[in-house]
């Protein structure tokens, strides 16, 4: 193959997981690697999360299951090269089409923008529910659409711009690995009697994990959207928030929107107070919701290209 061709042959795994994930989307009825995870989590946790040294055993799994996600990636695509490139190319696209997940978070938030609209409070409420751990009971229309908002926003870092950035530096290998550490926090990073311990290291790793990438995110909305405010606002609340990385993004759509987003919130019957993100406490409006999504497509196609470029950068060096 001449250069051209190995440029080619290198950036396709993303450009086409990255398109099937634009026009797909999470495929729901398929077997999907996330579940895989969180089993191994599961079984690992049931397993070791015992009396004594949690925090030791917690860190053994989190780090065993993060290492041998990434040597297993990084073993079957040299498996697969060796047989013939065009196996490889297949197990690359379709991991990283497993490891966005950018469509599935514009229609998750748009079933509840459109629940609330067409089929009243209630029913936003709960559709509402599926996708965050507050109490939605009591939220106004408004305040649903913050949630959704703020939730979308966090989980561009988390679900989308993160796994590039992984996927960048370390192909589906580090994609993958990342997916893991993700995965462990969301299952056992919590500050509960039960995970206290023996999820604190993996939820540290994925703060590690997603520093980088929630400050980038922030700053590709900022870009983007040629909002001036949202870089105040990036640099007034970013860093306010309970979460050392979820700030920046939230705060970054916030200044776009020029709208106040955080401020207390009930969680399994406890109130749980967070700093506000801006001052404006207007209403937030149906047909917004489509301004956030093409920010969403925006951002991701951003970052693609980024990679891209940098790829190229490299071939040519």
């Amino acid at each position: 193959m001449n250069e051209l061709e190995i440029f080619l042959w290198s950036i396709a795994p993303l450009t086409i997981g990255y398109l099937m994930d634009f026009l797909l989307g999470d495929p729901r009825n398929l077997p999907h690697p996330i579940r895989l995870f969180g089993w191994l989590i599961s079984q690992g946790e049931k397993l070791l999360n015992k009396p004594t040294h949690r925090f030791w055993k917690g860190a053994g799994l989190t780090l065993g299951l993060v290492t041998g996600v990434f040597c297993f990636f990084w073993g079957m695509i040299h498996l697969l090269k060796s047989i013939h490139p065009a196996l490889a190319l297949v197990f690359e696209v379709v991991f990283v089409f497993f490891g966005l997940a950018n469509k599935s978070l514009i229609q998750e938030g748009k079933a509840v923008f459109e629940k609330l609209q067409n089929q009243g409070l209630e029913a936003g409420r709960k559709r509402l529910s599926w996708i965050v751990g507050r109490d939605t009971s009591q939220l106004s229309p408004s305040q649903i659409r913050i949630a959704v908002f703020e939730t979308m926003s966090e989980n561009l870092s988390d679900g989308v711009i993160a796994p590039l950035f992984y996927y960048a530096i370390g192909g589906v290998p580090g994609l993958m690995a990342y997916k893991m550490i993700n995965t462990l926090d969301s299952m056992v990073g919590y500050r509960s009697e039960r995970f206290e311990q023996f999820g604190k290291f993996a939820a540290k790793l994925d703060d590690v994990a997603n520093f980088i990438p929630a400050r980038l995110t922030a700053l590709l909305l900022a870009l983007v959207s040629g909002s001036q405010q949202a870089f105040r606002f990036i640099l007034q609340y970013g860093h306010q928030h309970k979460s050392p990385n979820a700030g920046y993004p939230e705060a970054a759509l916030a200044g776009i929107l020029d709208c106040r987003f955080g401020g207390p919130n009930m969680y399994h019957g406890k109130r749980v107070e967070k700093p506000y993100i801006g001052q404006n406490e207007r209403n937030i409006t149906h047909q917004e919701f489509g301004k956030v999504a093409g920010l969403n497509h925006q951002v991701t196609l951003c970052m693609v290209f980024g990679i891209i470029v940098v790829t190229y950068l490299r071939w040519i060096a």
